[in-house]
């Protein structure tokens, strides 16, 4: 009965916890974001610690940090991108042009595109484009023509990340210290270290990484005449987060840039081209190198992580995909993983014991009567 129930009640919190993470996204997204922002801002926290930095004033710094790498990222990426937005409808016969001489050779894509082009034109674009306001240009602008609720998100999360980083060492101290045994003490404090080393490492190396990428798609869009060569280092860069789908959407974007901006179709293409490239190289020597064989991840978990995340909070949970997923795979290989099996067909569990003695007494009682 009791292996039932629990098995009952384990697969019902499994089914439901999705669903309540989905409906629940104004107040879970911002959170789960803030705590893995925050766990990643951990190494520097203790840095600033160790030189008697007081606690308070060390997550201040972290979060003023967070906060200028953010707002860096939003002038470098999303204003550009508003004027390519802007741009798209009137580039779209340029984009059909420079397209006519492949479509040429598929002919009959040929009443697709111009469906396509028109849909584009009179459709989305053109509605966004009617609708369109003037990017923001700092976080503060964001904050002043956002909506109200995206505005307590933002300060929410900023919240959890300062009191996350000011109570940190109290609070693993107080975990620590409220174990009964020496050796729960010392599996809470590894449990925590390993979480703290694992998601930092993977954070600020894989950015490191992407920054640098984003660099070298910079310079050399910059080579070959593409505007805005920073913007597309940006997306680039950011894309490149969510692994497999990032990079592609990322060469996508690309190539359509190009096509807006070049004459002859070949060039245009040359964006993505040079994408793809630094992409192969750096997905397959550079990050497999750097970060070794600690920090490896089963590409099927990866896939599932990004589509189970991306499904329930969209393409910021496809950004937390990775992180959450090193998360539990510290947390499940510390603590270990549960056995159902032998919780449910243990002895004792399903009483069958006293049956047989029921039976012996019986026996028993037959042969002396």
């Amino acid at each position: 009965m009791l292996a039932s129930i629990a098995l009952s009640a384990g697969i019902g919190l499994v089914l439901a916890m999705p669903f309540a993470l989905r409906e629940g996204a104004e107040f879970f997204l911002p959170l789960t974001a803030a705590l893995v922002v925050a766990i990643a801002l951990v190494p520097f926290l203790e840095w600033m610690e160790r030189r008697s930095v007081p606690s308070p004033l060390a997550a201040l710094t972290a979060v003023i940090v967070f906060l200028l790498v953010a707002n860096t990222a939003l002038v470098l990426i999303v204003v550009p991108a508003a004027d390519w937005f802007r741009l798209l409808p009137e580039r779209l016969p340029k984009i059909q042009n420079n397209l006519a001489p492949l479509i040429d050779f598929y002919s009959q894509l040929q009443r697709f595109v111009d469906e396509t082009v028109q849909m584009l034109a009179t459709g989305p674009v053109a509605a966004a484009q009617t609708a369109a306001v003037d990017a923001p240009r700092s976080l503060l602008q964001f904050a002043a023509t956002s909506a109200p609720s995206a505005i307590i998100q933002m300060v929410f999360a900023l919240l959890i990340i300062y009191f996350f980083l000011a109570g940190w060492t109290k609070l693993r101290r107080r975990t620590i210290n409220s174990r009964e045994s020496f050796d729960g003490a010392m599996a809470v404090a590894r449990v925590i270290q390993n979480v703290v080393d694992a998601t930092s490492a993977y954070v600020l190396t894989i950015a490191t990484i992407n920054l640098c990428l984003g660099l070298a798609v910079a310079f050399a869009l910059w080579l070959i005449g593409m505007p805005s060569p920073l913007m597309w280092g940006g997306i680039v860069a950011l894309l490149n987060f969510v692994p497999y789908f990032g990079p592609m959407l990322a060469a996508a974007l690309l190539g359509l840039g190009g096509l807006m901006v070049f004459d002859d179709v070949w060039k245009a293409l040359l964006p993505a081209a040079l994408q793809i490239g630094f992409h192969l190289v750096e997905a397959n020597f550079v990050t497999p190198t750097i970060l070794g064989r600690r920090l490896t991840m089963n590409p099927l978990l990866i896939l599932v992580s990004l589509t189970f995340w991306g499904w329930v909070w969209g393409t910021p949970g496809a950004l937390l995909g990775v992180p959450l997923l090193i998360i539990i795979q510290t947390v499940v290989s510390a603590a270990g993983t549960p056995d159902i099996a032998g919780f449910l067909f243990e002895r004792g569990t399903l009483t069958v014991a006293p049956r047989k003695e029921n039976d012996e007494s019986r026996e028993t009682d037959v042969a002396g009567s």
